[in-house]
């Protein structure tokens, strides 16, 4: 009975199967309804809701730095390159993350940090501790794969709890040899940027595009990654022969070392100079200038020691003038200096004097006056002239640049540098050629030399409708206009190579990242100056320069050369007039005398001298350069030594063998050049003739008693007669 009652109450009724019929069917029919809602709610706005999914998913993207190309020199020695240095970036964020209430990689990681990497350590660990939510902290930067090597081995290790540290990559400028051509050269600040020489001038040629590494969500929320891979600057290949380069520097520097302090205390001299460049191309060879800098630490102000402080000034029109005072910069005096005034003066440092600076060429410019009157045919090489000590002009009495002269021909008039040669030669041409001519020879144009930073001289020169009968004659021997050395060099090319000028230039090619060439850079011969036959005369005129003439302390040992020396007065920044004690001297010249193949050119501004118009300080530099280099280029001698230079060649030879195995100290142009001075020979009266002339009081000179020469007591270099116009000659008022 029991059980009988108990399956009617289990009994599934009709009813109930209606109910649940009911209730099934409302079931189908909304999720019908749904479905086809969805379906008609992605037709009609599917891209609007797909854009707002892919709005919320998560971007990231990471910069891939390019490396800026190389600077080589012509033999491929790396001058400027790019190193791969790495930024220690700490993510506080990964780093204080918790795991059942314990931080696991906090401690680990410290503790590597300290260990691998000289950091301040308590300062790290407060950062982590008050910054957690920060993922960018860099304590670090620019290490090398060495220093980080240690670290990322121990993170990589397996069962490692190093967390919530990585590196960032990027690139480092180096220059392998420091000082090596540093104002040729140039250098980068923040950012790849260049600044100055062919770093600057190159700048867009040597940067390439960062590339960068995309990071997404893609739909099943899996972590893609897209990398668009940089693109590497070009290299460009320069025409300086690192060798070269290293031959005129280390003769710069022991230049300064011999003249320092000599007179007042400072530099050798404000400025010196030097210029090489393959007289058939213009390609240079050489460009250096000091006082100088180290490309790897260029703010650092050591380098500025010796110079003399420069100050900015408001001039009486209202602008701000940076002039040179008569302080010189000594740590004391460089402590005292605010931060304007350091980059100041550091940034007169950082500037080329052989593009920048502009001063008057003084004799080095008479060779372009005869050759302008002879491709004119308003002189013949047979003409002679008389020199009477001066000549009078505009109401001048212009003095000679020697001792009385007599009649001199042509080529002795060059020789002799004679300035009342040049004043006569001068107004037999005129204005409006002169004037031409200087245009001709490039002189107030630019040079487009490929570096940053070449000065204009537009305002410098004269023209022909503001040039008067005195400015004509002072022009003449190289007074009263101004010019720079790079025009002056590039223009002697020019009178000794056939007439041929060439645009001087300082890369010739440029390659990519991998080595292919990208450009050519040709020898562009612009126009001709002059004709075949008067550049053959201006060679004689110039070789007769260095054989019987002013120039005859620059020959270099076993080679005949040419070249004019040049002495010229400096203007005072303050008052513009011509200084009676400050000069600039020269010598530009070429070897060998018979087939120009290299012109040099050397400017000393304002030499460490109680009288420092004497231009065989310069011709001595040019001796010593090319006595060096010319057989390094495989020019060979063209005539042989004589007994004195043979010891100077012996002595040279054991400095070069002393220099280059004792230890290397310093900086690496220091471990290449040494310190070792060259052994003095002891001088001989049979060997050394010049002793046996007497001492002019006057000088301190041994005097040749029939010619009037004065010789170096114990180089014997002869200073000729050369000397500078004590004459007040007026200042052409656009040269400041």
């Amino acid at each position: 009975m029991a059980e009988k009652q108990s399956a009617k109450n289990n009994k599934f009724t009709i009813k109930m199967q209606k109910k649940l019929v009911v209730l099934f069917m409302a079931a189908l029919l909304s999720f019908t309804l749904l479905c086809v809602r969805l379906v008609w709610i992605v037709r009609e706005n599917g891209i609007s809701y797909q854009k707002q999914v892919l709005s919320q998913q998560r971007y990231d993207s990471t910069i891939l730095p390019y490396r800026r190309g190389d600077i080589v020199d012509a033999r491929g020695t790396l001058l400027a390159t790019s190193e791969k240095v790495y930024n220690l970036v700490i993510d506080a964020k990964v780093m204080n993350y918790e795991l059942r209430g314990e931080k696991p990689y906090m401690e680990p990681t410290l503790t590597a940090l300290g260990e691998y990497f000289d950091l301040d350590m308590a300062a790290i660990r407060e950062y982590v501790t008050t910054q957690e939510k920060s993922s960018y902290y860099v304590p670090k930067k620019q290490l090398t794969y060495d220093q980080i090597k240690g670290f990322k081995e121990a993170q990589a290790a397996e069962g490692s709890k190093i967390n919530g540290v990585w590196f960032e990559e990027e690139y480092k400028r180096v220059y392998p040899y420091g000082s090596l051509a540093a104002h040729a050269i140039g250098f980068t600040n923040k950012g790849n940027v260049g600044a100055y020489g062919m770093e600057e001038f190159y700048d867009d040629t040597l940067n390439g595009v960062n590339g960068r590494e995309y990071g997404y969500l893609n739909e099943d929320l899996n972590l893609e990654r897209t990398v668009k891979a940089a693109m590497d600057g070009n290299n460009i290949h320069t025409t300086i022969d690192a060798n070269v380069q290293m031959m005129v520097e280390k003769n710069l520097k022991k230049f300064n070392e011999e003249n320092k302090d000599a007179f007042v205390a400072g530099n050798g001299a404000e400025n010196v100079g030097c210029i090489m460049m393959r007289v058939n191309t213009g390609e240079i060879l050489a460009m250096a200038s000091y006082p100088t800098f180290d490309l790897n630490d260029v703010r650092n102000t050591n380098s500025l020691i010796g110079s003399r402080l420069i100050e900015q000034f408001t001039n009486a029109n209202g602008y701000f003038e940076n002039r040179k005072t008569d302080t010189v910069i000594t740590q004391s005096v460089l402590d005292g200096l605010d931060d304007a005034q350091t980059y100041l003066n550091l940034n007169n440092l950082w500037k080329n004097f052989c593009i920048t600076n502009t001063y008057e060429p003084g004799s080095t410019a008479k060779p372009f006056t005869v050759a302008l009157a002879l491709e004119l045919g308003m002189i013949t090489p047979d003409q002679t002239y008389v020199c009477d000590r001066y000549l009078d002009v505009g109401g001048y009495q212009i003095k000679c640049s020697g001792r009385y002269h007599g009649t001199l021909t042509l080529r002795e008039a060059v020789a002799k540098s004679c300035n009342v040669a040049m004043m006569k030669i001068a107004q037999t041409v005129g204005y409006d050629e002169f004037c031409k001519y200087q245009n001709i020879f490039n002189f107030g144009l630019k040079t487009n030399i490929d570096l940053a930073g070449e000065a204009r001289t537009a305002s410098l020169i004269y023209t022909a409708d503001n040039m008067g009968p005195t400015d004509l004659a002072t022009n003449s021997f190289g007074q009263n206009f101004n010019v720079t050395m790079i025009q002056m060099i590039t223009g002697f090319c020019s009178l000794i190579n056939g007439g041929y000028y060439y645009e001087p230039h300082m890369v010739n090619k440029i390659t990519n990242a991998n080595g292919a060439t990208v450009v050519n850079i040709e020898p562009r011969m612009l126009k001709q100056t002059i004709s075949e036959s008067t550049s053959a005369l201006i060679r004689d005129y110039c070789q007769a320069v260095v054989d019987i003439g002013t120039g005859s302390a620059a020959r270099p040992a076993g080679y005949r050369i040419g070249g004019k020396t040049g002495t010229a007065e400096t203007i005072d920044p303050n008052t513009h007039l011509r200084s009676e004690t400050e000069y600039v001297v020269s010598f530009l010249g070429y070897a060998p005398a018979d087939d120009p193949q290299v012109a040099i050119y050397v400017v000393v501004d304002r030499l460490n001298a109680e009288k420092q118009d004497n231009a065989s300080f310069a011709s001595k530099l040019v001796h010593d350069i090319l006595t060096e280099v010319l057989p390094y280029l495989n020019i060979f001698m063209t005539e042989e030594p004589t007994e004195a230079e043979k010891q100077e060649l012996a002595a040279l030879q054991l400095e070069i063998t002393t220099r280059y195995t004792q230890t290397p100290e310093g900086s690496a142009l220091d471990n290449l050049q040494g310190e070792t001075q060259p052994t003095q020979p002891v001088a001989d009266p049979e060997t050394h003739p010049w002793l046996n002339f007497p001492i002019d009081p006057e000088t301190g000179y041994h005097k040749d008693p029939e010619t009037g020469d004065l010789y170096e007591p114990i180089t014997g270099n002869n200073l000729g007669g050369e000397s500078v116009p004590n004459v007040a000659i007026p200042v052409n008022p656009n040269i400041q």
